[in-house]
């Protein structure tokens, strides 16, 4: 039996289970893994991995969800395992008490397989997450070969409740047809690639016409003040990048409230505080 084949056979037999936190003390067995993988997991834990990229609205006074970075790089090998690890970070969130939205990114091909689907359906079938707290972003347009297998698969997301976001958006005519057709929840914007004056940003006005205005536009690699003035001009929704905060674990995810960005700009301009009396 293949490792990937192994994958889908855990899958399946861990999709009647109750839903497990992740234990930073392991001492049991975590998600039926095998112990080679849980030895993995405890490693990992031990780690804190910083794997979590926070998102905030554009003044960067309110969280607003998380990008599961791991996931932009993983391999085939490596996905539904990964992708365990993402929602398990959200449901660890939402038990404490934070209602922090994540987005699982994966790659088109896996989007257009059915045995990926039907992985990832029994995966967010078995973390009972509430609608809206599950986001899938979609790496880039499929071929024509995957055209239609692509969209079965993204609608089938979406009868789970899953939130569909295309993140590499550039502006091309059939990138704003598919989001279009799809009625995606989400478009991710590079801003390094928005810093050069031969990228144009008219397609930023289609996106607000209708029908993309029920669209989240989302800033990414927020790292120049220029960024976020461009963010600001453009009237986009979410930002994240270095300037706004760095990465940080799942732990540290739940002390976060706004960003460092917004931290700066309070200590500059603190707000008046009051006396017991109620005089300035």
């Amino acid at each position: 039996m293949s490792p990937k084949s192994r994958l889908y056979t855990l899958v399946k037999a861990w999709k009647n289970k109750p839903f497990q936190e992740v234990r930073d003390a392991c001492g049991e067995p975590w998600l039926g893994l095998s112990s080679q993988a849980l030895e993995e997991h405890q490693s990992w834990s031990k780690r804190q991995a910083i794997s979590h990229e926070p998102i905030f609205n554009r003044k960067g006074t309110k969280l607003t969800g998380s990008l599961f970075r791991p996931l932009l790089t993983a391999t085939d090998m490596q996905l539904l395992r990964l992708f365990m690890e993402g929602l398990d970070a959200i449901s660890y969130w939402y038990r404490s008490g934070r209602f922090i939205p994540g987005i699982l990114p994966l790659p088109t091909h896996a989007i257009a397989s059915s045995k990926y689907i039907d992985a990832l359906s029994d995966l967010i079938l078995n973390s009972r997450l509430p609608v809206g707290l599950v986001a899938l972003g979609m790496h880039s347009l499929p071929d024509a070969i995957q055209m239609d297998s692509c969209k079965e698969g993204l609608l089938r997301m979406r009868r789970l409740g899953v939130l569909l976001h295309f993140m590499n958006f550039t502006g091309d005519a059939h990138q704003l047809q598919w989001i279009k057709e799809m009625q995606m929840d989400g478009i991710h914007l590079n801003m390094t690639q928005f810093r050069k004056p031969s990228i144009s940003t008219d397609a930023l006005a289609n996106i607000r016409s209708s029908p993309y205005s029920s669209t989240q536009i989302y800033a990414s690699h927020v790292g120049l003040v220029k960024d976020l003035e461009n963010a600001s001009d453009w009237q986009i929704d979410h930002c994240y990048g270095g300037l706004m905060m760095a990465p940080i674990s799942r732990h540290q995810m739940l002390q976060v409230n706004d960003s460092r960005l917004a931290k700066t700009i309070l200590s500059l301009h603190p707000q008046q505080q009051l006396n017991p009396n109620g005089d300035k």
